[in-house]
């Protein structure tokens, strides 16, 4: 392919029955017809069967445009996009789950946005057409997320993105961080827009989900709202967490004390002096975990950048003016 080329798909696969043909026909076959230049790499995150085979073949269909990518074994969403933005080859990058998710004719209102200066086009799947449960849990999901985070995003759930490479290139995936991408990118400063697309289907079936999922994502909004606010200032968290914690100990062990003074009550007889005594300790701990990060961010200060350059703009001096 001559020139330069504009849109590299990334499809994680993670699973040997993904349907990676239908992927690749549809948002390749709709790339095309928007004139536009594209190639896919289909990471497959340690599986092989039916996937693979339906790979290869499409390597011969679209030589120089599809290529594989097989991790060892299973490292995650992450890792795959992570793998994938390495040997990508395009100005833009298009994520896509291993299913056609949505309608593809969406990708050209997303790719509309992106030349209008959005840094990433995040979907939002409106209306959805999986099961009720399953949307009723998604809603509270974004809600908790909105009011933590303070994020207008609907959909985090939903992976078919188009970014511009600097994105990936100043954002450091790990773990599940690929379904905060939209918010990760928000709190960096980038330029991020919502579009509407049309939901075509989803993958597995309706319920409720283990206890320990739902602790799973409640901590990683923790982890994402830590991330966005405190990483650069550890100890307004530990602080106000250390804080609050020794409140409770000196209140509940001083409230003990005044009664032993006033009304002559015993103290060591009763487990709430102690349990007082244990839980202001515990916040000058915490506290002290706080000064620890303030001491490796100030350390570690002028390495870290907390803002994004988007252009510099000068006058042009008088020598230039003339000429």
């Amino acid at each position: 392919m001559g020139g330069t080329l504009e849109v590299s798909l990334i499809v994680p696969v993670r699973s040997p029955q993904a349907e990676v043909r239908e992927v690749v026909e549809a948002l390749g076959g709709e790339l095309a017809r928007l004139g536009r230049s594209w190639e896919c790499l289909l990471v497959f995150d340690g599986v092989r069967g039916e996937a693979w085979k339906a790979a290869e073949g499409l390597e011969a269909r679209y030589p120089g445009q599809v290529r594989r990518i097989g991790l060892q074994q299973s490292f995650g969403e992450s890792v795959c996009l992570s793998a994938g933005f390495e040997s990508a080859r395009g100005t833009l990058v298009l994520t896509s789950p291993p299913y056609v998710q949505v309608d593809p004719a969406a990708l050209g209102p997303m790719l509309a946005e992106i030349e209008a200066g959005a840094d990433l086009v995040a979907p939002w799947r409106h209306p959805r057409v999986d099961p009720w449960l399953n949307r009723a849990q998604s809603a509270l999901f974004h809600w908790v997320l909105r009011r933590m985070m303070h994020v207008k995003f609907h959909d985090m759930n939903c992976y078919l993105r188009v970014m511009r490479r600097g994105v990936l290139e100043e954002l450091v995936l790990y773990g599940d961080m690929y379904r905060f991408l939209p918010a990760i990118a928000f709190r960096q400063g980038f330029r991020v827009a919502e579009v509407k697309v049309r939901h075509l289907r989803e993958w597995g079936g309706a319920g409720l989900f283990g206890l320990g999922v739902y602790a799973r994502r409640l901590l990683d909004i923790l982890g994402m709202m830590f991330l966005a606010k405190f990483t650069l200032r550890p100890l307004r968290f530990f602080g106000t967490l250390g804080g609050l914690v020794a409140l409770a100990g000196t209140l509940l062990s001083g409230t003990i004390v005044v009664q032993h003074l006033v009304l002559g009550s015993g103290i060591w007889q009763r487990p709430l002096f102690m349990v007082g005594v244990l839980l202001g300790s515990l916040g000058v701990q915490i506290i002290g975990f706080g000064l620890v990060g303030e001491i490796i961010i100030y350390t570690q200060a002028r390495h870290l950048r907390e803002y994004r350059v988007e252009s510099v703009h000068e006058a042009p001096q008088d020598g230039e003016r003339s000429g």
